[in-house]
């Protein structure tokens, strides 16, 4: 995902995300304010995972989102 479109469309893709990810509080999810590499940080943080791994939860994730 581009991180512009992430950024772009953070609002729509906040709920969604906190669905996901639901270790992910509200203050992070302000935290996060649609930056990629802060959601990587705290989806690596809050679920204990390698880089690697939230990255590739994340490209997973994204990956069967519909496109715009």
């Amino acid at each position: 995902m581009n991180s512009d479109i992430l950024k772009g469309n953070w609002k729509q893709f906040r709920g969604e995300i906190q669905k996901q990810w639901g270790k992910l509080t509200n203050d992070d999810l302000d935290v996060i304010n649609g930056e990629y590499e802060k959601l990587v940080g705290r989806v690596q943080e809050r679920y204990g995972w390698s880089r690697e791994q939230a990255e590739r939860e994340l490209t997973d994730y994204f990956d069967r989102q519909p496109t715009s």
